[in-house]
């Protein structure tokens, strides 16, 4: 396979067998990217848990400090008039019968979608088309509430939530490459600190047992996660 040009640079510049700290990594990718759009900064985890057990499910929400730089698109499912302050509060889309049946059509144009609590029971049904794309409001992650507006401002400001996947990786977004290199290590660390409070008691031997950070287009670096574990303590 040809090696691009910039793939090529990237290699030179970087080295890819080494640890780097957080600080190192996020100068390094900031440094070397240099393609035409402003590129997301993700984060990977590997953890050493078992998700076939639901005792060992890692999943949450974390805040994060300066948000992910994205525009986030949220749907409000609600049937007891709160859509105008879903509305005020940020939300995208609100409403109730007119948005069940577009999704029922295939429509799924969002990126997060909240729910009130008596509206589940009609939303619950859209589980084959909701479950697939991670839309499906869930009481763990703070999209079923009685409070939608708050719900809506929290995702605006950087609320994200996470799981792990059936190979035992946690992936992030978790901000964007334009962000000062300080806002990165910020939403890195908080992000890392969510995940050590989430670990399962059943969970045995090492936890964290690898942690990358890499841009869109960019390498994966391979983070030191003894310093940043030491650094949260």
């Amino acid at each position: 396979m040809k090696v691009s040009k910039r793939a090529k640079t990237i290699k030179e510049n970087l080295k890819q067998v080494k640890e780097y700290s957080l600080e190192e990594a996020v100068k390094a990718l900031k440094e070397n990217s240099s393609v035409k759009f402003t590129e997301s900064v993700d984060c990977a985890i590997r953890l050493g848990v078992d998700p076939k057990h639901a005792d060992q499910m890692v999943r949450g929400t974390v805040s994060l400090p300066h948000g992910t730089g994205k525009k986030v698109r949220v749907l409000v499912i609600t049937k007891t008039g709160k859509e105008q302050e879903a509305l005020d509060a940020g939300a995208d889309y609100a409403g109730f019968e007119e948005y069940l049946e577009k999704i029922k059509e295939g429509w799924t144009d969002v990126d997060v979608i909240v729910a009130s609590p008596e509206a589940m029971g009609e939303l619950g049904k859209l589980g084959r088309i909701l479950g697939p794309r991670g839309l499906m409001p869930n009481p763990k992650t703070g999209t079923v509430t009685p409070d939608v507006a708050k719900a809506v401002k929290e995702v605006k400001a950087g609320k994200i939530d996470f799981r792990v996947d059936k190979t035992g990786i946690v992936h992030a977004s978790l901000g964007k490459i334009s962000f000062e290199n300080e806002q990165l290590v910020e939403n890195i660390t908080e992000f890392f600190k969510k995940i050590m409070k989430l670990r399962p008691s059943s969970a045995k031997g090492t936890y964290v047992k690898s942690l990358f950070l890499s841009s869109t287009m960019g390498p994966g670096l391979q983070i030191d996660k003894d310093e940043v574990l030491a650094s949260i303590k």
